[in-house]
Parts: C-alpha cells; sequence; structure tokens
C-alpha cells in the first residue's frame, strides 16, 4: 500500500496561463465513510479504481491504494455511486521541483477552485505560488468524498 502526502489550498488568481496540461475528470464514491473511500474515476481514456484512508486532523499522510481499470467497467460503476457524481477539469502546473494540481468545478461545485500539492515528507518545504491562497488541507467540507454530500452550491458560508 502507498502513502498520499497531500496539502490542498483555495486559488486566489491566475493560474490557467500557468498550465503545462489539463484534462477532464468524472469521479464517484462507492464509499465516502469517514475512516475509508472508495472512489471511482474517469481521466481521459483511463479509470481507476482507488481506496483512501481518512487523514487525522492535523496531519496530511494517510493511505492510499489504486488500480487502473477498463474505462467501460468504470462507466458501469459509476452509475453505483453515493449521491452526485464530481465533474472537474484539472490543470497541472509546475512551480519549482514540484506540480500543483488545480481543479476547477462544475455542477454543484461550479466557482470552487482548489489546488493540491503531493509531498514526500510532511515537512517538505515547497514554493508558493502568488495565485495559491488559504491553506485547506485539515477543512474535510474540501475533500471530494465530503463534495458529493454537501456540495459547494449548499454552503452556506463560503
Amino acid at each position: 500500500m502507498n502513502y498520499e502526502i497531500e496539502r490542498k489550498f483555495l486559488v486566489a488568481g491566475d493560474y490557467k496561463s500557468h498550465a503545462f496540461a489539463h484534462y477532464r475528470i468524472v469521479q464517484g464514491y462507492l464509499s465516502s465513510a469517514p475512516q475509508r473511500v472508495v472512489r471511482i474515476r474517469i481521466q481521459g481514456d483511463i479509470a481507476y479504481l482507488t481506496i483512501k484512508s481518512n487523514v487525522h486532523e492535523g496531519e496530511f499522510t494517510r493511505y492510499e491504494w489504486e488500480k487502473e481499470i477498463p474505462v467501460k467497467d468504470a462507466e458501469d460503476m459509476l452509475k453505483f455511486c453515493e449521491k452526485e457524481i464530481i465533474e472537474k477539469t484539472r490543470y497541472l502546473v509546475k512551480v519549482g521541483t514540484h506540480v500543483f494540481e488545480v481543479d476547477e468545478f462544475y455542477g454543484s461545485n461550479m466557482g470552487l477552485e482548489i489546488a493540491e500539492i503531493e509531498l514526500e515528507s510532511e515537512d517538505e518545504k515547497f514554493e508558493k505560488p502568488d495565485w495559491l491562497g488559504e491553506e485547506v488541507t485539515n477543512d474535510s467540507r474540501y475533500y471530494n468524498s465530503m463534495l458529493v454530500n454537501i456540495p459547494y452550491s449548499k454552503w452556506e458560508q463560503k
């Protein structure tokens, strides 16, 4: 099993002009229980089944298991997913030695843009571009698995 060390930020400026690639993502959750999530994702012409553990408060690390699956299987499994399906465009932006993945959400999460960076360790240093906003790593509302249950458009305070 692999680890994922990820930090999340809101976006506060133009990142699209710095992106070197982008692609559409459609994903749903077979389970979004607090202790683990089971996700189906179609990313371009590739699909994945992913299982992730929860993140403990104040930490950034969680277990992650991922396997590529046939797109047709993923399309079939999306029909069994909980509540809403997440649709977004992911932009890849290189900053220093890291790549930020910036997601622009659609549907009931329209207006939400989140930048994520994966790190090798929780204390790894990284360059913060001027378009990076407030850190929301430990705010569970911003996890995709939570956005299917309480979409951004339903939040009282944004």
